[in-house]
């Protein structure tokens, strides 16, 4: 708006009609952008050969009976690129599918309901963690993944149920009875009058009846495995872990990330994920050699350096690391005690089998005793000595043993770990963990929103971790071939991407610098 020789000047507005009809109608390819994500997806999933679909055990001939089915293409289509825009329910993706256009081109205007979706994503959910490994060796085989250096970590994220559900023995038995009292109540209720017996029970008599199976079928659980302790009656698999917002019910999901290999042309950066896990188990200690092992398989090849944070230091994994030949970069998880006078400064002599303290007090050998069902060997001096040193009740505060060491299996190992984090190679090496681990977690939880699970069991929540990690790896390539898409190719010059070792997708035709009408696909 603008005044001129004092008058105002009024812009004028654009029409709005919503009944307005299309004189020559677009084809469905124009509704979205050549360079949409979708279409990458369409292209990922249109270009698997008959072996890949084998791999996800989903035939691509349908039935010879009965109505016509949505093509394999179209619902596979849709779940991954659901994922990839952070939608991981049927009925979102059914209304997805009617009123989003990047769906309506992937689907080619078809409406699959979220039955259909449902059942598809439900029978074949498991196999599409083959999936993952071909984003995995895609990206290696275009070598985009830097195996110089990979991080490990895991975070705990809530499973679709309440940690209220979380019953011990004891519990369930006060809930047995209480519902045992229930029932009776509600028996007498229906049983009063002269009114007939209804053909259905009554919905509060149905409910409780039911929890009286969670809880008997709950108990035998509890007594048949002596490990588990608790149980949870609407995700019996789930357990309590902790998290920034407290106590919840839920899982341990462990990733391995490369990063984006950067090179002189390609500043960008990024990282992929190579290996994911979803467990029960809330400590990562034994997650690190089944991680490291995924990884390999995965790309096929061995990272030069893993990264990973205290939750994964034990002599067990270095002495795992140092069999399999892998550098290993953790630091000690109680980093401040081991800075504690008196608490690593003893000197070992091989020779003699015995440590010399900092104050020159001579350490031998005693025994060997079981401390937390683990054998240790223990070395100690003369009380009568520690007690007249200068740095006694800082060393030891025992008058008449004085001080004791106690040397585990793995203690050399640790030792020359320590000595290794020490140097400063380990030490900028390391300070990586935070933007390759935390990065990706940040990404998947805000970004992509995976901050809870849908499902429920271990088994599903396992392919509900692949298929994301699926999508985080997806949305990385479609990156890369978006830069390839609009890079400035001179006339002729045809790019290529690959989808796995063997298959090859032919995807830009530039003429003249500008985009051909024509793009050619083969494969």
């Amino acid at each position: 708006m603008g005044v001129t020789a004092g008058k105002e000047i009024k812009m004028r507005l654009r029409s709005l009609n919503r009944q307005q009809t299309w004189l020559l109608p677009p084809t469905l390819d124009e509704l979205i952008p050549d360079d949409h994500p979708a279409r990458f997806i369409a292209m990922f999933v249109d270009n698997l050969d008959e072996a890949e679909w084998r791999k996800l055990g989903i035939g691509l001939e349908g039935e010879l009976l009965g109505a016509p089915a949505y093509h394999p293409r179209v619902l596979l289509g849709v779940w991954l690129y659901g994922f990839m825009t952070s939608i991981r329910s049927s009925r979102k993706l059914e209304v997805a599918c009617r009123d989003q256009m990047p769906y309506l081109w992937l689907t080619g205007w078809q409406h699959p309901d979220h039955n259909t979706l449902w059942r598809f994503y439900k029978e074949h959910r498991i196999e599409m963690r083959h999936l993952f490994k071909l984003t995995v060796r895609t990206a290696v085989n275009m070598d985009l993944v830097d195996m110089a250096v990979q991080a490990i970590d895991g975070t705990k994220l809530q499973a679709n149920a309440a940690k209220e559900r979380t019953y011990d023995a004891k519990g369930l038995q006060r809930l047995l009875e209480h519902t045992d009292t229930v029932i009776e109540e509600l028996e007498k209720q229906n049983e009063a009058g002269d009114d007939p017996l209804p053909i259905h029970l009554p919905e509060k008599l149905r409910q409780a009846q039911l929890l009286h199976t969670e809880v008997k079928t709950a108990m035998e659980r509890l007594s048949v495995e002596d490990k588990l302790k608790r149980v949870n009656l609407t995700d019996s698999d789930t357990k309590l872990v902790k998290t920034r917002q407290g106590i919840v019910s839920g899982y341990n999901v462990q990733t391995v990330v490369s990063p984006f290999k950067v090179t002189k042309t390609d500043k960008t950066g990024g990282m992929f994920i190579t290996a994911v896990a979803a467990v029960q188990d809330a400590d990562d200690h034994h997650q690190l050699v089944n991680m490291l092992e995924q990884a390999e398989e995965m790309t096929g090849k061995k990272a030069a350096i893993t990264l990973a944070d205290a939750g994964y230091h034990s002599g067990t994994n270095l002495a795992a690391c140092e069999e399999r030949k892998q550098i290993v970069a953790i630091p000690e998880p109680q980093e401040q005690r081991a800075k504690r006078p008196y608490h690593n400064d003893f000197s070992y002599d091989a020779i003699t089998d015995s440590y010399t303290c900092p104050q020159g007090q001579t350490l031998k050998f005693l025994e060997t005793r079981c401390v937390v069902k683990k054998k240790v060997r223990v070395y100690g001096g003369l009380g009568a000595v520690c007690r007249l040193c200068s740095a006694f009740s800082v060393c030891t505060k025992n008058r008449y043993r004085g001080r004791e060491l106690l040397i585990g299996r793995y203690d050399t190992l640790l030792r020359n770990h320590r000595e290794w984090m020490a140097t400063p190679e380990a030490k900028t090496v390391y300070q990586r963990r935070k933007e390759l681990s935390e990065s990706t977690f940040g990404i998947l939880k805000e970004q992509m929103r995976f901050r809870r699970f849908l499902l429920r069991g271990l088994e599903n929540i396992k392919a509900e971790t692949f298929m994301v990690a699926t999508a985080f790896n997806l949305r990385i390539l479609y990156r890369v071939w978006h830069r390839q898409w609009n890079k400035p190719w001179k006339a002729g010059v045809v790019g290529f991407f690959s989808f796995s070792s063997g298959l090859f997708l032919t995807f830009i035709t530039y003429s003249n610098a500008k985009l051909s009408e024509n793009r050619v696909i083969t494969c």
